[in-house]
Order: structure tokens, then sequence, then C-alpha cells
């Protein structure tokens, strides 16, 4: 079987003949799809690109099909989210009660990011390396997480700066994204899922405002005024964290497969990047259709007659009666459904990441052999 680090000793011009440019196996016994391997390079534009990003994320769904074993990434990436959210909620709490303003902290910001970029960055590495075993089967997940305690220094390093970077996007926006103020550069962002929150069947299912009878002098609790504001955060950290995992796509490959220094992996990362940027853009564009597509389903709720519940000065006003039982169970599970599916998607992607990792690692040894070629 040929690792990635056999194949890359082809580029120190030890033959005249350029290696061929198949994809790297992983491990899954599962072979790459056609429309994606062997494609003259195109440039970082074209439909060779689309196919070949298309290619990596239906590759990787593939791959999960066959591998449903992998579905744990799926449920602890979940289980981090839900604690980054918990956090988030804490802290809001306890800056209603008087508390210094916590969530305009940065050095508060950044210890509740770094746990959870360090989290995500090995469950990341445990799937690359459940996928790229050299035996002819994958090892289980969580043989991989077992497999990843040996990156531990390289991969806390990168979570540091990961969590450093997010903190400074974060607290850059000014105003912390809150849409009552002047302006912020989250508030775009925050405004959209403020208003998609606000409607059915979010709105019954997913804030505990609406679930209780409110006080003669019409507040609530402040645990539950918090809670939207809080899932809001935990979404705008989660766009954060994406859009920084994307731009460093390969920096975990590199460490947990060719057993790159932290900083080798992260300029190898970038200059792999060079080569399929336009994959990579492809992919993520593919799989967040995907996943708009899936949300945007909610408003096959309209039909109930629901329109949105709003939260104003502590007072809950809800612009239409409250739907029958049977509408807020159907709503719960949608949300579970559409969680999950956020979930698998996330896991695809991971998957995918090895896929377009191996497609240029062979670009780039093929490129590095030819030139090596011509230079004798």
């Amino acid at each position: 079987m040929t690792r990635a680090s056999d194949i890359t000793r082809h580029g120190f011009g030890l033959c005249r003949k350029p290696p061929a440019a198949c994809a790297l196996p992983t491990g899954t016994g599962i072979r790459s799809e056609p429309e994606y391997e062997g494609l003259p390079d195109g440039g970082a534009g074209g439909s060779g690109t689309i196919r070949r990003g298309v290619g990596a994320a239906l590759s990787g769904l593939k791959t999960l099909i066959h591998n449903p074993q992998l579905l744990w990434f799926a449920l602890m990436v979940g289980l981090v989210l839900a604690g980054h959210f918990a956090a988030q909620w804490a802290l809001i709490f306890a800056s209603v009660n008087r508390v210094p303003d916590l969530i305009g902290s940065p050095v508060v910001t950044f210890m509740v990011e770094l746990p959870t970029v360090f989290c995500l960055a090995f469950l990341l590495a445990g799937l690359t390396l459940s996928l790229s075993s050299e035996k002819d089967d994958p090892v289980s997940f969580f043989h991989g997480l077992s497999r990843a305690k040996k990156y531990l220094r390289p991969l806390t390093g990168w979570s540091v700066a990961m969590a450093l970077a997010g903190t400074l996007l974060f607290n850059a926006g000014g105003n912390y994204g809150s849409p009552g103020l002047s302006w912020s550069l989250w508030s775009p962002l925050w405004q959209f899922l403020y208003n998609v929150l606000s409607q059915f069947p979010f709105n019954w299912t997913l804030n505990p405002v609406v679930f209780v009878s409110s006080p003669p002098d019409g507040g609530v609790t402040p645990l539950m005024v918090m809670y939207p504001s809080a899932l809001i955060y935990s979404l705008i950290f989660l766009a954060i964290n994406a859009l920084l995992f994307c731009l460093t796509l390969f920096v975990v490959p590199l460490i947990v497969i060719e057993r790159k220094r932290l900083k080798e992996a992260v300029s190898g990362s970038f200059a792999l990047m060079r080569k399929c940027w336009g994959e990579v853009a492809a992919c993520v564009l593919g799989l967040g259709i995907v996943l708009f597509a899936a949300l945007l389903t909610f408003l096959l709720f309209g039909v109930t007659g629901i329109s949105q519940v709003l939260l104003v000065h502590g007072i809950t006003s809800i612009s239409s009666p409250r739907p029958g039982d049977a509408w807020i169970a159907a709503g719960i599970l949608y949300d579970i459904a559409l969680s999950g599916f956020a979930f698998i998607v996330a896991t695809v992607g991971g998957i995918a990441i090895l896929d377009l990792y191996t497609s240029a690692k062979n670009r780039q040894v093929a490129e590095s052999a030819e030139n090596t070629g011509g230079i004798r």
C-alpha cells in the first residue's frame, strides 16, 4: 500500500519518469470517484475543478455510508458545540446579574474558544487517522482518537493560534453583534439568525420562554431571557471557526499523516491550498448549499399560521395563537433532524478533507517530479 510519505519521495528526483497522479488510498476500501481522478488541472476554475470539488464531497458521503461507525464523529462534534453553547449561556447569565460584561472580554472569549477549537481539531485528527489506516479496512474512529494522542502538542499549538484568531475576529466586529447597537461586523448575521429563530418551529421549541407563564409583573427569569442570545452567539462562533478551519484545511492531515511540525504543517497547508483552492471552494460551497437548503425547509411550517414569538423589554409577545401539542412535537423532531443532518454534513466535510489533501498532494508530487526531470 502506497502511503503519502512514500509517494512524496518521488519528488526528490530519484527517477526520470514522473509518477502517475493517482489518488492516495485512505484505507476506506473505496476508490476515489473518476470525475476528479486524473483530470487535467485546468487552473483554479472551470467545470473540472467544480467536478473534483463536488466529487470529493460525494466520495465523503459514500465513505460514510459504507462506514457508519464514523457517525461517532458527528455525535461528538454535537457534544462539543453543546458545551460551547452552555458556556455562552452561563456568560450571558452572569453579565445580566451585574457582573462585568464577560462577552466583551477578549480574555474570556479566548478561554471559551480554546477548548472548543482544540476538541474539534482533536476529533478531526482522529477521523483522519481512522481513514488513513495502512490496513485494508479503516480502523475504528475511537482507535483513531487513541492514535491522535501522540500529536497533542502540535494540535494544542494550532488550537491556540486558531483560538487567538477567532477571538480577534469576534472582537474586531465591535458591539459584539448586538442588533440594538448602531453597527457591528456581525450585525447582519445576528439579525438573520434572530429572524430565523423567531419563526416557527424554532420559536416554540428552542426558546423556553414561551413554555412558561409570565409572572404577574410580566417578566421572565433572566436565565430564559438569555437563551436566544446564547444560541446566536454560539452560531456566530461556529461560523468563525468554520471559516478558520477552511483557511487552514490541511494542517491536521500534515500533522498526523506526514508528522510535520506545526510551522511546517501551516506553511505546507497554504502551499497545498494554492494548488486546489478551487476544489476546496466547490466542496465547501456545495455542502453549504445543501445545509442551507435543509434549513429553508422550516418554511413548510408556515401552514400552521404561527408567525413570530418576540421578546421585548422582558415581555414575551406572541403574534398568533399557541400551536397545538402535535405541531410542537413535530417542531421538536424537526429541530433534532436538522441538527443531526448538519452534523452529518460536517462529517462528510471532514472525510472530504482527506480526499482533497490526497488530490493536492498528488498534484504537488507530479509537478515536483516534472520539474526535476526538466532540470536533468
